[in-house]
């Protein structure tokens, strides 16, 4: 057996190379039939993907930020309104809010969920705004304007805990739009609805990236929304495709965010091995588990509430000397992440909001901390040990070397 000397942090070629002749035949159908744009094979995708979803529509886009923006604008956000996010997430969730015109605001992650802490919500709707009779809305002191949505973010693979965050967006007449990007086939336990409830199905309407290395990636930028407002899936057609309604009918001013038919094309032959990939990566994270857990106290590994079963998208793990512990793996040809280096209210394109450090201590104390560990379906047991291994000698505790191998070898 040869000794594993090397670990990618994100392996895309694997996936690929079995996928060849599928993904190649598509390819084909596509130059033979001259069907790039819309078309049958972006209508099989949408019909596939709200099902599996569990939703009753789906409206392929170009990308990620294009859906949540859609999202957002087909909901009825306009601008000066107030978006609530959070601040522990990837810039598109942010840019999607702002480029609609609307104002951003920030509540804090849960300290061991890393996603959008209902409490916090509650505290900062009941102190942080007033009631307007008038408008039967919340105003927000910061911003002045009244508060329309909130955008929870299913971060790495993960989902918020929702029945609160419904409840309350519910309370206050807000519109919940779900940021799904990194949680294709991720689910939540709903305690009011008494069942299981698929990540992109609980909100008004939810964001999804294909970006090439999520869960479900495209051969390029794609992605969707997912909803079951049939009025609102209307107006995000129209939207992504310059407002039409039919060619050169245009009532509305739209953009181009277009799914293309051979990314659709991909995507429907990826999603039928979607199940197999995330039980996978579930294996991967519970060896992570156990490879690990004897330095529980070191390094922080990723909590799953009972309410959630996780699809790992990403395996992020918390230690106090990441730039110690990433030099060290790097030296051992591991690849590693940080998502994300800087908390989205202290970059300098949101400068001009005013926060400061120590406004959303959570968020800041992840950005310093948190590691991503190598993480995806293809990962080998084998390639798992020698990451644990040099995870383990990096603070210093006792390791074994490399265990599946010395079992297996």
């Amino acid at each position: 057996m040869n000794a594993i000397t090397s670990v990618p942090f994100l392996d895309l070629v694997s996936a690929h190379r079995a996928l060849k002749d599928e993904l190649c035949n598509a390819f084909r159908a596509a130059l033979e039939t001259a069907s790039f744009i819309g078309g049958p094979a972006v209508e099989e995708f949408e019909t596939k993907f709200a099902a599996y979803c569990k939703t009753n529509y789906c409206v392929g886009v170009g990308s990620g930020t294009d859906a949540l923006r859609f999202a957002l604008m087909a909901a009825g956000i306009r601008p000066g309104d107030t978006v609530i996010t959070v601040p522990n997430s990837f810039i598109a969730t942010g840019e999607a809010i702002s480029q609609t015109g609307a104002l951003i605001d920030f509540v804090d992650v849960d300290e061991r969920t890393y996603n959008l802490d209902p409490l916090k919500l509650k505290q900062y709707l009941e102190m942080s705004c007033d009631w307007d009779a008038g408008l039967r809305r919340l105003v927000v002191h910061k911003t002045g304007s009244p508060l329309t949505a909130i955008i929870p973010v299913h971060l790495y693979g993960q989902t918020a805990d929702m029945d609160q965050i419904a409840e309350l967006a519910e309370q206050y007449n807000l519109v919940l739009l779900e940021d799904a990007c990194q949680a294709h086939g991720a689910d939540y336990f709903s305690q009011s609805e008494g069942c299981w409830k698929r990540a992109g199905s609980m909100g008004r309407a939810a964001a999804f990236s294909f970006y090439p290395g999520k869960n479900l990636g495209a051969c390029g930028e794609a992605g969707a929304v997912t909803t079951n407002d049939e009025e609102l899936a209307m107006k995000i057609r129209m939207l992504r495709d310059h407002g039409q309604v039919r060619k050169y009918y245009h009532d509305v001013e739209g953009y181009n965010g277009r799914l293309d038919a051979i990314q659709a094309s991909i995507l429907s032959i990826k999603l039928d091995h979607l199940d197999d990939w995330t039980a996978r990566r579930r294996q991967v994270a519970a060896y992570y588990g156990e490879l690990l857990d004897s330095v529980h106290d070191e390094v922080t590994l990723p909590y799953q509430p009972a309410w959630a079963k996780a699809v790992y998208h990403l395996y992020p793990v918390c230690v106090r000397n990441r730039d110690q512990v990433m030099k060290q793996l790097a030296a051992a040809g591991i690849g590693t992440g940080i998502h994300y280096p800087i908390p989205l209210h202290l970059q300098k394109a949101y400068a001009y909001l005013g926060y400061k450090k120590g406004d959303f201590p959570v968020s800041e104390r992840l950005s310093d901390e948190v590691l991503s560990l190598p993480m995806g379906p293809e990962l080998t047991p084998e390639q798992q040990d020698l990451v644990a291994t040099e995870v383990l000698r990096s603070v210093g505790a006792p390791h074994g070397g490399l265990r599946y191998l010395t079992q297996h070898a």
